[in-house]
């Protein structure tokens, strides 16, 4: 399986993320790529470097503001004088007026932020860049041949919004792909995001449509970031109605129960007539994950791989979260191996 990776997602280089109160190291960092290129290496993938798509796929799917206020926040934040890294501290929340995008940078920042946790760095924006190069890169070679393909994305991009970033996200990479293969004919395409965490950015994006059929195996909202996003009752509006579909799990979800809830995912993409599926990957799922809760061993996503590839559809699998640093490469790999096993 031909995997894509772009160099330039390295350029971000965060030292800051508020977690449990403190700022600490981020738990999304440039060495969680490394070890999963030594596992590609090691498994004898070839890798192969995206050409440059350009802001055109990002303007598909993302608010053009928003696109100009990454592009020119860092820059903006060092003019105004602050100290360290770029992270909101207030928002247009529910007694605040949300129709004003205030001038000053900071202001600005808890606009298009979702949440407090993702700082703003020198490099943010043209490894968000190269990310979505990375995720182009391997859609394109699977509209252009049908095989499955890795898309090696950092920073990853499902809780990225239309017009927010959150979550370690910046563009959403899945909706770029998923955009693309619809703009080169695909009737009707699948997101399904398998990362512990709720895909809420990619659900925004294509809530009220239903050329995009989105699902999400996440842990349960009441008790899980984004906290706010991915229930049950969340099923599309308008056009949308039915194409959105969420599998909310309670922590500790026994694989059993979660590859029972991918059943149901399945069956719905093969009842929609979907004709290629864009994969979530995130591989957080994995019981020794710092910030997750669910069970998953490493053989457990050699099966994940090997059911994904026996829904029989042109698949893509996009890099989301994992943070169980020592074991990413290998989870990682192990979902690619097993679909190989049934696809070759």
């Amino acid at each position: 399986m031909l995997t894509f990776f772009s160099e330039g997602s390295r350029q971000r280089q965060a030292r800051s993320e508020l977690h449990d109160g403190a700022l600490v190291t981020p738990f999304e960092c440039p060495e969680r790529i490394d070890l999963v290129l030594n596992a590609l290496h090691k498994a004898a993938f070839e890798v192969r470097t995206p050409s440059d798509y350009g802001l055109a796929p990002v303007l598909a799917v993302h608010d053009s503001s928003y696109v100009a206020f990454l592009e020119s926040c860092w820059q903006a934040w060092q003019a105004a004088g602050h100290e360290g890294e770029a992270i909101p501290n207030i928002w247009p929340a529910r007694t605040l007026r949300g129709d004003k995008i205030p001038k000053a940078v900071s202001g600005q920042l808890g606009y298009y932020a979702l949440a407090a946790e993702t700082s703003i760095t020198e490099g943010t924006f043209a490894a968000a860049m190269a990310s979505k190069d990375t995720a182009l890169g391997a859609v394109e070679h699977t509209l252009a041949t049908g095989e499955p393909t890795f898309g090696l994305c950092r920073p990853p991009g499902h809780h990225a919004a239309y017009d927010q970033f959150g979550g370690y996200c910046f563009f959403n990479n899945a909706a770029i792909a998923a955009q693309r293969a619809l703009d080169a004919g695909k009737r009707r395409v699948a997101v399904l995001d398998v990362d512990f965490h709720h895909g809420n950015g990619t659900q925004q994006i294509f809530y009220s449509r239903d050329d995009v059929l989105f699902l999400s195996l996440h842990g349960d909202p009441n008790v899980t970031f984004p906290y706010y996003s991915g229930y049950a009752d969340e099923t599309g509006e308008g056009r949308g109605a039915g194409f959105n579909v969420n599998y909310p799990l309670p922590p500790g979800t026994s694989v059993a129960a979660w590859m029972t809830a991918l059943e149901k995912a399945l069956e719905r993409i093969h009842q929609a007539e979907c004709e290629l599926i864009v994969v979530s990957l995130g591989v957080d799922i994995f019981e020794g994950d710092p910030i997750s809760a669910f069970t998953f061993q490493h053989s457990d996503f050699i099966a994940l791989g090997k059911r994904l590839a026996e829904a029989g559809l042109p698949c893509v699998f996009l890099m989301e979260g994992g943070y169980a640093v020592e074991d990413i490469g290998v989870n990682v790999v192990n979902v690619l191996q097993g679909f190989k096993q049934v696809r070759g």
